[in-house]
Order: C-alpha cells, then sequence, then structure tokens
C-alpha cells in the first residue's frame, strides 16, 4: 500500500511533480557536492586549506547575497532555475575534470565554488518562490508537505549516497554523479512552464534601503537585538562544528570516504527527528523557554563528545543527537518570532539576520583554521562544541525573551509594533506609517 504522501503525490499535477523532482535532484547534487569537495581538499591540502575554503566561500556568500537579490523577480523564475542549472552543472563537470587529471590547485577550487555559489543563489531562491506560482493557492499547503517530505529523504540519502560514490569511485567518481544528478534536474526543469516576472523590479538602492531599515529596527528593539547578538556568536562555533570540523574527525580517525556520509547522514537523520517528533512533545513537556536554551546546550554537549568520540559508531550516534537538539531548538520560537515583527517588516528583518550569519560564518571558520594550527582536531572539536553550550546561555540575559516565548500564538502577532510602537512610526521607505 502507498504512503499518504506518495498517493498525495500520485494525484498532484504534472507541473509539480516536475519542480518536487528537480528540488529533489538538485539537493541530492549539493549534498553530494558538500561531502566530496571537503574530503577532497583535506586529503590533498590538510585542515588549513579546508578552512581557507571554508572562509573564502563565506565571504563570497556575503557579497554574492546582496549582489543577487535585486534581480530575483526581473526574469521568468522557472528560465531563472534553468539558467543557474546549466551554470551548476558546467561547474561541477570541470571540477570533476580537475578531479580526474589528479590535479589539485586550492585557488582553482575556491574560484570554481564561488561560481557554483553564485548558480546556486540564482537557482535556489527561484526554486522556492516558484511554488506558490505554479500551484493554485488552495493546494499550497499539500504542496509544502510534500517539498518538506523531498527535501527530507534528500538530506538523508544525498551524504549517505555521496559518501558511497567517493568509497567506489573516489572523488572524480563523486563529482561525476553530482554532475549527473544536476543534469537530470534540468531535463526535469525544462518543462516548467513560464511565470510573470514583476513590472517594477527592486534596483540595489532600494535592496540596500530596506536592509538598514531591517538592521535598525532589530537594534532598537531590545529582545531582537540580543536575540540576534547570541546567535551570531553561536554560530560561530556551531557552524564548523556541524561543518568543515566533520570530514576532518572523520579522516583522522582513518576512516573511509562512505564514513563523511554516514556522518552526514546522522546529523541529516537526527535534524528529521527532531523536526517530526522532538520540538512539539518537548514544548508541551518543559515549555518553549526551557527547550530553547535547554536543547541549545545540549547541541553542544553532544558536538563536544562527537570531538573526544574514538570510535565511528559514537562519531555517528554524537551527530544524531546533535542533529535532533539542532531541530528542536531551531524551531521553537522560530514562529513566534515571524509572528511577533510586523509584516511590512519581516523580509528586511530575516534578511538582516541572514547577514549577520554570514559574517559569523566566515568567522568560525577562520578561527577554527587558526586553532588547528596548534591543536589536534580532537580538542579543537570537543573546544567548539563546549564554546556552543556557553554561548547558548546567551539567552538567558536575552531582555523578555522567557515571557515572550511563554505567549500563545495569538497573541504574538504583531507583539513588536504593540510593545515598541516608536520603532515602527515610519515605514521600510521612510515615510511615516
Amino acid at each position: 500500500m502507498l504512503s499518504p504522501a506518495l498517493l498525495t503525490l500520485r494525484a498532484a499535477p504534472a507541473t509539480l511533480r516536475r519542480l518536487l523532482l528537480t528540488d529533489f535532484l538538485v539537493l541530492l547534487a549539493e549534498l553530494g557536492l558538500a561531502v566530496a569537495l571537503p574530503w577532497w581538499i583535506n586529503s590533498h591540502g590538510g585542515a588549513p586549506a579546508l578552512a581557507t575554503f571554508s572562509v573564502a566561500l563565506a565571504l563570497a556568500g556575503f557579497v554574492i547575497a546582496p549582489a543577487v537579490a535585486p534581480f530575483g523577480d526581473r526574469v521568468c523564475k522557472s528560465r531563472q532555475i534553468r539558467a543557474g542549472l546549466l551554470g551548476l552543472g558546467v561547474l561541477t563537470w570541470g571540477l570533476a575534470a580537475l578531479a580526474g587529471a589528479g590535479v589539485f590547485s586550492l585557488a582553482a577550487l575556491i574560484a570554481l565554488a564561488v561560481l557554483q555559489a553564485l548558480a546556486a543563489a540564482i537557482v535556489d531562491p527561484a526554486r522556492d518562490a516558484v511554488l506558490a506560482e505554479l500551484v493554485p493557492p488552495a493546494q499550497l499547503p499539500q504542496a509544502l508537505q510534500l517539498r518538506k517530505t523531498a527535501h527530507a529523504l534528500a538530506g538523508l540519502l544525498g551524504p549517505v549516497l555521496a559518501g558511497a560514490a567517493l568509497g567506489v569511485a573516489g572523488v572524480p567518481g563523486a563529482l561525476c554523479a553530482c554532475g549527473g544528478l544536476l543534469a537530470a534536474a534540468l531535463l526535469a526543469a525544462w518543462r516548467l512552464p513560464g511565470t510573470v516576472a514583476a513590472a517594477t523590479p527592486a534596483g540595489f538602492s532600494r535592496w540596500w534601503r530596506e536592509l538598514r531599515a531591517g538592521m535598525a529596527a532589530k537594534w532598537q528593539l531590545p529582545m531582537e537585538r540580543g536575540w540576534t547578538v547570541v546567535n551570531f556568536v553561536v554560530w560561530i562555533f556551531q557552524g564548523p562544528a556541524v561543518g568543515l570540523l566533520i570530514p576532518i574527525k572523520v579522516q583522522s580517525l582513518g576512516l573511509a570516504g562512505p564514513w563523511l556520509g554516514f556522518s552526514l547522514g546522522a546529523l541529516s537523520l537526527g535534524v528529521l527527528l527532531g523536526s517530526l517528533f522532538g520540538s512539539q512533545a518537548l514544548v508541551q513537556r518543559f515549555g518553549r523557554y526551557r527547550v530553547r536554551v535547554g536543547l541549545g546546550c545540549l547541541e553542544g554537549v553532544a558536538l563536544a563528545l562527537v570531538g573526544l568520540a574514538a570510535s565511528p559508531w559514537l562519531l555517528v550516534a554524537g551527530l544524531v543527537a546533535a542533529g535532533f537538539c539542532n531541530a528542536s531548538m531551531s524551531l521553537v520560537g522560530a514562529t513566534h518570532r515571524a509572528l511577533a515583527i510586523p509584516r511590512e517588516y519581516r523580509v528586511r528583518m530575516f534578511a538582516a539576520g541572514a547577514m549577520a550569519t554570514k559574517v559569523s560564518g566566515a568567522i568560525g571558520p577562520a578561527l577554527v583554521g587558526a586553532a588547528l594550527v596548534h591543536f589536534d582536531v580532537s580538542r579543537v572539536y570537543t573546544a567548539w562544541g563546549v564554546a556552543m553550550a556557553v554561548s547558548v546561555l546567551g539567552f538567558l540575559a536575552v531582555p523578555r525573551l522567557k515571557e515572550f516565548l511563554s505567549l500563545g500564538h495569538d497573541e504574538v502577532a504583531d507583539w513588536y509594533r504593540r510593545q515598541y510602537p516608536a520603532v515602527f512610526m515610519t515605514s521600510p521607505n521612510g515615510r511615516p506609517s
């Protein structure tokens, strides 16, 4: 008997099935690249090279995001997806050609990866936004659930399959597999119907004006300012612990490529379990505030144990636990926070938060690279996990956070405007509201 998700997918329009297939294949390829590239770099250049690569990508993302954002509505989103996928595929095959020829150049890898990040910045927002334009409003909740299921499945399969490809065919074979997935995604996206471009696209000056408005609003709201600062510090330690330190740890244990896939798959499995089962039950039992702070600390502890692990199975178990805590912690309060922000400021304040995350995402790998010069990966990984756990305690000092998280969903709608009306006396465009 087919599961409810498969029955729903079978009854879905062909356009939606093509989009979901495109999504699934792209995510598989991106996760495969997230396994193959760090393994290749760490195998040839060691931890310093991998840290340099991570910092360069984070800095590139900081530049690429604002550069691409104003052009998101200028062209048909289906055409945007196809163009981005073509670029991603060509660049991935270029990486595969370098690996097949036995050429390792960190500068060349960084250049190709930055171009890949640019192509992904074109593809990913369009994939996210096009769903609402291809599906009638009444079918949108069902379509979103199908997409969530497809993403969860890809999150589990992608790292494992990439690890298996590394074990069987090495880095060139794994990169070729990623290139093949992107080619298949391009074929799936080729028949997506066109969408209407915005009649008055936003330019860079408007984007910058709106981003500054979001930053100003964040800084003037005491709780939002504290929440953002704590997240900034936490991500300096959390980002590397769930990213670049994993392949270094796996190789330090003398494990083969498939174990990197298993490790990243274990992290994804923990995230899936936390999303589906963890947050709801824990919030009902302990409340949002305790779950947010408690599971954040427990994630840091789990990551510290990953650093200490001398067995691959302990490594995998620690990452499952860390993923579970991460999903439950990050989901708790996210809806409250979104509802509290006035609707016209929501995108701008989220963009300001994303920019802060990109900055901390560059600081973390740089500090890891410096630490690995003096200490082995086990000590660095453990220190980063402990530092994350301690940083999460900063939430205890965020003004009114406990009060805010104790409110019901119906009570937090537009909460920031009601509590701090002076902050929102003018519109994001600078005119009186």
